[in-house]
């Protein structure tokens, strides 16, 4: 190797000897696959933020490796040293690229000025998204903003069928083009409505605009041919952002290569030519190649079932692995969602640079890194404490091992600083820190399994990157798993996973048949699917006897369902079988009178592999006695051996504790664990023996919690998953919670507000009505019973110990889109009674003794006074919720198992008793003072609460809120415990689980009105209550936040929208404007507090539903005015293409959203009727009406109010 550059590596402080590391390639990487190339370099480059790793083959067959830091030439500075070509041009090489160039660029917003041209109505589809805001529990809500520059309305209309309704203007559009040349832009991204069935409009757009001088234009007919124009625009417009940046980039490389060849790896794992590479195929390709390489290694050395566990830096990712890959449509880099198959990979924000410290007494690691600079503190930059640091204090890093310079000092001064107020042993600190960390990783892997349906003891652990191996042994434990494999180079694999990659072509059509259609053609477009991937790898120069169909996959659903489910077949014939087979395993039942949809359909081809040779663990002998170094485990420090891995042998056998080391990473064997060196140089860990844990109290607290709010995410992820309406499973209209013995709640997922607070006076009405024993599950609607309106059914199920002593409960809460009454959709307007709204589920066994009683419950849904219109849709879901309520039964009592009965229960109350200290030191800041406030309902109905805050808490007095309401607008006590509960949440401003403690220091007068009806013993004259859980509770946030002068006033609207007839029904609630606060302006087109539910896609609309949208916008200028603007609401029309039944009902038709201190008020909202001949009816908040073909119906939602004179 030339001195020159030998000098410029060493000095990077990397690597303590280039030669050595070049002498110490692992035969693994020597002998697999028995490859020797006689013409060209083969290297393969994983540049990765902070690192760039490469391998090498020569032409004689000889391996190198190396690893320096990233840098925008890494890949060409690797070829030159594993080449050793200092200077002047390079030999002839095929490189294999995996790259986080794009990613980077993505999430440093560095990329083109995009203009985005999209159908006319629709230029804010990006900025509205789905609706939803990203975090429940603030009042400033930050939207991420879209990445285009300028957005252009394109006249020109397809239907869902892709037939053209309105021809493109084309003269016009090339005005426009014009305009935007002269102006220096460049860069377009093309979506129109329904292009992935009609092509012709979107590529005339582009023929129009690379006339006009646009040089990079992206098309989402070519891109992603998918219904869902939300995921298909994003996806467009990041691959115009990064596309000139990416075409620079790796033309640089690839004319650097000259006589060469460039292949990059995509984010499902294959290889494309570099003429075929998009940048939104790749924002992967680093943990895929990592996935490929794990699931190599894991091949070889036997293993079918792992788990890839890939820990850097900054982030954690995990991928499963059953024998083939398990692939993604969609996925989410940084604030981008993209519509391109990806492996199905999680990542947690979760690594050896996250930060670490104590607020409140209480440990935490937080989600964010301290990065390459400043680095961890014992980088010695004046870092913040890490995990790293954590670890080196523990004596689990070998610092003569460590391929950088490291400051043990400023590692324990940092230390020092944070711990400095807490009375905990230092060991008890750092071991807290840990042991938080890994919670946090296995409870990422706990959450897949359930989402996906796998139990991860079953599967081994794949330990890879630069801090796998420290903490490979506890997350395995923490997940009953008994296997881990740690491959040879470890912090090169994914490098490796280049090498072992297979140049491949995944194609997938949108097909959208049924019936006699499904058979026929489903086979002609399979035939084709795969003729075009055999060609695609054909034209990038693969023989035609080296290319398989590897892979063959079906979406398929029943008609009239929003959700498939995926199938891999040989024969096609038999999919609707394969896909029977499936339904029935996971939901349980199948509809009896539908057709099967064929959604679309997926060929992967790819190249041959060739055949590997296995590796083979048999334990002949121990290890060379290296030196010692004292390492603490369990809070005590034992002598711990540091073996050199190097030197390690096939057949050596290594007992825990012990470090392993190399130069790229450390694995930490710890006791009760033991591992043997295979002939590949893996080493394959077994846990062989069980260590009591003796969790330190200092960071048990945390790790409980975390454990509680663990099980309600897993219950959630169940529901999801096994759940078929698209309420539940698209919408997300569902919410979890875990109660103490009580029923208090105590943790929830963070899903639905106004379901939350009301759950625990649901339990507790029903537990004084019904006697619930173990296996018992209770179903319930009634708003008598704590429940908010009759869509909304909740399933309780009790919880006991091992002595059958109560530890608590567990219950969900989800609303069904169909459950009877007067009109589809189950909440008309005009209903007078309870029973006219829908199926009223008194409080009743679902589950008796472990014995289910769906004929009862069956009985209930169809012989109500008004019955569901969708009985086995109900069941389904209901069945969904049981799944949900059993998991985290189940949960719950391993959980007490594991830690003990008392200390469950015990946690319960500190987190109930902590939430009561935070609202009360935050209510100090109103004592003595006496709040007041009134808002009316648009129906004339007054809201009134007067709030007394003294040193004891507070008393809030609803005295003055108007009497029970004719109409719906009638809300339960359930649903003002909810209400109070986010408000308070609102001001704690605290990251605490939302619970009912925040109420303990709350005393609530609540006399007999419109917050709290007398329902009576006959539901045909009880109060109807749809208006109250959708709409009252949103202006009753209104109030109190009025009251505590805490931000001006939001939409205070759900905006609640059904259609439907008797076959189907639809429903949809619509976001509006964020009142602003001091110092924030208010967000524009989201949800507001007690909702959060995502809209549904304007084409899945348009080809579920017989309508048209033909206008989803933000509506500008009505946010209120002032200091900080507040948020602007929605505008949607609407035309209907058949006779439908529609209901709305919404708030803030009459009564402005008001401003606060001087800001202006926010616009009222409106709802308008324009019939197809031309005569507009303006409709009042609470409509029930009939519409037929040509109606179009426009719905205006409020502004937020303004803050501050201007």
């Amino acid at each position: 190797m030339p001195s020159a550059v030998k000098g410029n590596y060493y000095a990077s402080g990397l690597l303590k000897g280039f030669d050595e590391v070049m002498r110490l390639v692992p035969s693994f990487f020597k002998t697999i696959m028995g490859r020797v190339y006689q013409d060209k370099w083969r290297v393969y480059v994983d540049t990765g933020g902070t690192f760039t790793d490469g391998l090498a083959l020569s032409p004689d067959g000889k391996r190198s490796r190396t690893k320096i830091l990233s840098r925008d030439d890494a890949p060409l500075q690797i070829a030159r040293q594993l080449t050793r070509t200092p200077q002047g041009p390079l030999p002839p090489i095929q490189m294999r690229l995996g790259t986080t160039r794009g990613t980077n660029a993505l999430l440093e917003e560095r990329g083109a000025e995009v203009v985005f041209f999209v159908t006319e109505g629709f230029g804010d589809l990006l900025r509205i998204g789905d609706q939803r805001r990203p975090d429940l529990f603030v009042l400033d809500v930050k939207k991420p903003l879209p990445l285009h520059a300028e957005v252009v309305e394109v006249p020109g209309r397809l239907d869902s069928q892709g037939n053209v309704i309105q021809s493109l203007r084309t003269e016009l559009l090339k005005q426009k083009a014009d305009e935007l040349v002269a102006r220096g832009r460049r860069v377009a991204a093309v979506m129109l409505l329904h292009s992935y069935r009609n092509s012709a409009h979107e590529l005339a757009v582009k023929d129009v605009l690379l006339e006009c001088g646009f040089e990079y234009v992206a098309c989402s007919c070519q891109l992603a041919p998918f219904i869902k124009a939300v995921p298909r625009a994003e996806t467009t417009v990041v691959d115009a952002y990064l596309g000139p940046l990416m075409t620079e980039y790796l033309d640089g490389v690839n004319e650097a290569l000259s006589g060469g060849s460039l292949q990059v790896m995509n984010s499902a794992g294959g290889l494309v030519s570099r003429d075929n590479y998009r940048p939104k195929d790749s924002l992967l390709s680093g943990p895929a190649a990592g996935v490929v390489g794990a699931a190599t290694v894991g091949k070889i050395a036997g293993l079918e079932k792992l788990i890839a566990f890939d820990m850097g830096g900054t982030s954690t990712d995990v991928s499963r692995f059953d024998g083939d890959f398990n692939y993604c449509q969609t996925h989410q880099v940084g604030r981008a969602h993209l519509m391109a198959p990806a492996l199905q990979i999680e990542t947690v924000a979760a690594g050896g640079g996250s930060i670490c410290g104590i607020e409140g007494g209480l440990l935490f690691v937080s989600p964010h890194s301290a990065g390459a600079e400043p680095g961890p503190a014992c980088y010695g930059a004046g870092g913040p404490l890490t995990i790293t640091d954590v670890n080196l204090l523990l004596g689990r890093l070998d610092l003569d091992s460590f391929n950088l310079p490291v400051f043990p000092d400023a590692a324990e001064k940092r230390f020092e600083e944070v711990s400095s107020k807490h009375g905990s042993t230092r060991e008890e600190l750092l071991l807290g820190f840990l042991a938080l960390a890994n919670e946090r990783m296995a409870s990422t892997i706990r959450k897949i399994s359930v989402r996906e349906g796998y139990d991860p003891a079953d599967h081994a652990l794949v330990a890879f990157g630069g801090a796998g191996g420290q903490h490979a042994c506890a997350v395995a434990e923490g997940l009953g798993m008994e296997k881990i494999l740690f491959p040879a180079d470890a912090g090169l694999l994914s490098a490796f996973g280049l090498e072992q990659a297979r140049l491949e072509k995944i194609l997938e059509e949108q097909i959208l048949v049924s019936g006699s259609e499904f058979a026929t053609v489903g086979s002609q477009e399979l035939g084709a699917l795969e003729g075009r991937a055999i060609s695609a790898l054909e034209a990038e120069g693969v023989p035609a006897g080296k290319i398989i169909i590897r892979r063959r996959t079906a979406h398929i659903r029943f008609m009239g369902q929003e959700s498939v489910l995926s199938v891999d077949f040989d024969d096609f014939s038999k999919a609707p079988f394969l896909f029977n087979e499936r339904y029935l395993q996971t939901f349980g039942y199948a509809p009896s009178d539908r057709e099967l949809e064929l959604v679309s359909l997926r060929v992967i081809a790819s190249t041959r592999n060739e055949m590997v040779h296995n590796e083979v663990f048999e334990a002949t002998g121990e290890p060379v006695a290296g030196r010692l170094l004292k390492t603490c485990f369990e809070g005590q420090w034992l002598e711990s051996p540091v073996i050199e891995r190097g030197g390690l042998k096939p057949g050596v056998m290594i007992h825990g504790p012990a470090l392993v080391s190399d130069a790229f990473g450390t694995l930490i064997i710890e006791p009760g664990w033991r591992g043997v060196v295979g002939t590949e140089a893996s080493l394959l860990l077994e846990k062989v023996a069980l260590i009591e844990p003796t969790k330190t109290s200092v960071a048990e607290r945390e790790l409980l919690t975390h454990r509680f709010t663990s099980i309600v995410e897993e219950m959630g992820a169940q529901l999801k998953r096994t759940a078929i309406s698209t309420n539940i499973k698209e919408r997300l209209d569902f919410s979890c919670a875990l109660l103490d013995p009580k029923g208090r709640l105590i943790v929830n997922a963070p899903h639905i507000p106004v379901h939350l607070g009301a759950l625990g006076l649901c339990v507790r009405e029903i537990s004084a009505r019904l006697k619930m024993e173990a296996g018992d599950v209770v179903v319930t609607n009634h708003p008598a019973c704590g429940g908010s309106h009759l869509p909304d059914v909740t399933l309780i199920a009790p919880v006991f110990d091992g002595d059958n002593e109560l530890l608590g409960y567990v219950a969900n809460r989800a609303h069904h889109a169909e459950i009877g009454g007067i009109a589809p959709g189950s909440m008309s307007p005009a209903a007078k009674s309870l029973a006219e709204e829908g199926v009223v589920i008194s409080p009743m066994y679902l589950f008796s003794d472990g014995e289910a009683r769906w004929s009862e419950m069956e009985s209930c849904l169809r012989d109500a006074p008004f019955p569901t219109r969708r009985v086995e849709e109900n069941l389904a879901d209901l069945q969904a919720q049981v799944a949900a309520v059993r998991m985290g039964e189940i949960a719950l009592k391993q959980m007490a198992s594991d830690v003990g009965a008392d200390k469950v229960r015990d946690q319960m109350d500190f987190i109930h008793n902590q939430a009561a200290q935070a609202i009360g030191g935050k209510l100090r800041e109103w004592k003595g003072r006496e709040l007041r406030a009134t808002q009316l309902l648009d129906n004339g109905a007054q809201l009134a609460v007067r709030i007394q805050v003294d040193l004891g808490g507070i008393d809030v007095d609803f005295s003055g809120t108007d009497k029970v309401s004719e109409g719906n607008l009638n809300a339960t006590p359930a649903i003002v415990r909810s209400v109070l509960v986010y408000v308070l949440r609102l001001l704690v401003g605290k990251d605490m689980p939302l619970n009912e403690g925040l109420l303990e220091p709350v005393k609530v007068n609540l006399p007999e009105c419109l917050l709290n009806p007398d329902f009576g013993d006959d539901d045909a004259k009880a109060p109807p209550v749809f208006g109250g859980n959708v709409e009252v509770s949103q202006r009753l946030v209104d109030t109190l936040l009025l009251a505590f002068e805490a931000a001006a006033c939001s939409q205070g609207t759900m905006n609640n929208f059904v259609m439907g007839d008797n076959a189907r029904s639809y429903y949809e609630t619509i976001g509006g404007g964020a009142g602003a606060g001091e110092g924030f302006t208010g967000a524009s087109g989201v949800h507001v507090h007690m909702s959060n539910t995502a809209i549904t896609d304007p084409e899945i609309l348009e080809w579920r539903f017989p309508v048209r949208l033909n206008r989803f916008s933000l509506r500008t200028g009505s946010g209120g005015e002032g200091q900080w603007n507040g948020g602007d609401g929605l505008e949607r029309e609407i035309e209907f293409l058949e006779p439908q039944t529609v209901s709305l009902l919404g708030q803030h038709r009459l009564e402005q959203p008001y401003g606060m201190n001087g800001g202006k008020e926010g616009a009222c909202g409106s709802q308008i009727i324009i019939r197809a001949d031309g005569v507009e009816e303006d409709l009042e908040y609470a409509t029930h009406t009939e519409v037929k073909k040509g109606d179009r119906l426009v719905i205006k939602t409020p502004g937020g109010g303004g803050y501050g004179g201007l």
